[in-house]
């Protein structure tokens, strides 16, 4: 019995995946950078369907990211697991540096973070030996010196477990597997039939990613090279090849011995990539002592077959880009939604029977700071995201509707004010804001005080529209609005495109809120 992943396994905004196994189970953990809660916990029993079990970082006790870039933050997380208990080892650059938390369940709650003095440099991993012996594995600068920007090494250290203190000497024992390469970055360690295996991505996040392998005999070395390397990489199928950035990879095996790698890459629109970096899946064998990925092919496919049988899984998924959410009747927000740089319930409140509130806050999108903003990941090329919004709250110098977000220098906006009567949009463009439409609506009061709003990407286009419930027709405010400024290419940085509710105010005043009744994301 088999089953079929559909690449890629997890669309939109997850980068930097990590994977572990724990009998029948996988998990898997991303980045998350400037969002909160940080690190989602993705759950499956097949490889190709997976459900969300909770967040790793969720708690204010547990990181800070006050005044961090969208791209700063939470960097490259790994999961392992041993004797019972799950560690996530990752970095904060923006406060702490590295840390590992613990926990016995990985739908949390998770330890508070146990930072790691000496811990120099970004993307560790954790591996435990035979004899259970802990080591981080990290990489940074030249320890002689960097002769060139991205001339770093990678290094292997004990960590003690009971103390969360590194002990001994720290080793630099691999700079990349080719000459003068940059990056040599996402290192993980493995051990089969008595080699150490230290996988890496090397060339940098971008088009030159890639991912290389090396072994030894002994932990620390000497490493010897693959003369197959780059063992997996889409550097060398041209700028216009539909997947790209291939690589920051992580292996795993089945209970029934089978290999499978874990990895970021792109699916950029006539080159702009709006959606960020996504998780692919690719088969893994074992020839001569060397890990081959996706054998006869050499690159990521469509659908990657799984000697496993299928599992659907509670809230598991597989492509499917639709969510519904009628908040009214909620107790509590599901563990996918995103807010920037505090916890969603500093923004905003759920009461049954009405729905969600958001804070009218002074902060607004263009800021680093904590918007009042309530997001999901992008998972499609094309897709609508539709909300109701209750328009009575909306007073003077108060507004609130939908957004689309690549960073605070890079979005767009809907903004209903006036107690549903005027509604703009606003494209936000290297911090400069233009409006891309904008009407004096009426009808907010015989349609009960309430208003839809509709937000729909075609690839690199978009339209926003609104109507009152008991409206017949959609009103166009802007169609056709060229998005290609909402991505990596022109925005930089590491992170996707996120979707959600907005709202502010002029003069922000306690307990007040804007409230949405419902929220929908579906594809197109």
């Amino acid at each position: 019995m088999s089953v079929y992943a559909l690449n890629p396994i997890l669309p939109g905004f997850y980068p930097d995946p990590s994977i572990c196994a724990v009998g029948e189970d996988f998990y898997l953990v991303n980045s998350t950078f400037s969002y909160f809660p940080g690190l989602p916990v993705m759950h499956s029993r097949d490889l190709a369907h997976w459900e969300q079990i909770g967040n790793v970082m969720e708690r204010e006790s547990q990181m800070c990211l006050a005044g961090c870039g969208h791209s700063q933050g939470l960097f490259a997380p790994t999961i392992r697991y041993h004797q019972g208990v799950f560690y996530v080892v990752c970095t904060n650059v923006s406060h702490g540096g590295n840390f590992v938390v613990t926990a016995k369940d990985p739908a949390g709650p998770w330890s508070d973070p146990h930072f790691l003095e000496g811990a120099d440099g970004i993307d560790p991993s954790l591996f435990f030996d035979d004899d259970g012996r802990c080591y981080y594995i990290g990489t940074h600068p030249n320890p002689q010196g960097c002769r060139y920007d991205g001339d770093y090494y990678i290094w292997i250290q004990e960590l003690d477990l009971e103390r969360f203190v590194l002990t001994g000497e720290p080793r630099n024992v691999w700079n990349g597997a080719m000459r003068d390469i940059v990056w040599p970055e996402g290192p993980h360690l493995y051990k089969k039939d008595g080699w150490y295996y230290l996988m890496n991505a090397e060339g940098g996040t971008g088009p030159e990613h890639a991912v290389t392998v090396c072994r030894s005999r002994n932990l620390y070395g000497p490493y010897e090279n693959n003369f197959c390397n780059p063992i997996l990489t889409h550097r060398h199928l041209g700028q216009e090849y539909p997947i790209k950035y291939v690589g920051h990879a992580d292996l795993v095996e089945t209970s029934g011995g089978e290999w499978y790698m874990v990895m970021l890459a792109v699916r950029p629109l006539e080159g702009y990539t709006t959606m960020g970096r996504e998780t692919f899946l690719a088969k893994v064998v074992w020839e001569k002592g060397w890990p081959v990925v996706n054998p006869g092919v050499g690159m990521l496919t469509d659908q990657v077959q799984i000697d496993l049988p299928e599992w659907k899984g509670n809230q598991a998924q597989s492509g499917d880009v639709w969510e519904a959410y009628d908040f009214g009747r909620m107790d509590a927000l599901p563990p996918s939604f995103l807010s920037l740089r505090l916890p969603p319930e500093r923004l905003c409140r759920l009461e049954k029977g009405r729905g969600l509130g958001l804070a009218f806050g002074s902060g607004t999108l263009k800021e680093q700071g904590s918007p009042s903003y309530l997001a999901l990941r992008q998972r499609s090329h094309r897709f609508q995201a539709l909300a109701v919004l209750q328009t009575k709250e909306l007073t003077e110098g108060r507004r609130a509707g939908l957004a689309l977000v690549q960073s605070n220098a890079y979005h767009l906006r809907l903004e209903i004010g006036e107690q549903g009567e005027t509604a703009e949009v606003i494209l936000c463009t290297g911090g400069q804001d233009v409006s891309a439409g904008k009407k004096k609506l009426a009808g907010s009061e015989s349609s009960g005080g309430r208003i839809e709003l509709c937000l729909k990407v075609d690839g690199l286009k978009a339209g926003v529209f609104v109507r009152f419930p008991k409206g017949k027709d959609w009103v166009p405010l802007a169609e056709g609005l060229d998005i290609r400024q909402l991505s990596t290419e022109t925005a930089g940085g590491f992170v996707g495109c996120s979707v959600g509710m907005y709202a502010v105010s002029d003069q922000p005043s306690q307990d007040q809120w804007a409230w949405f009744e419902t929220f929908e994301t579906a594809g197109l």
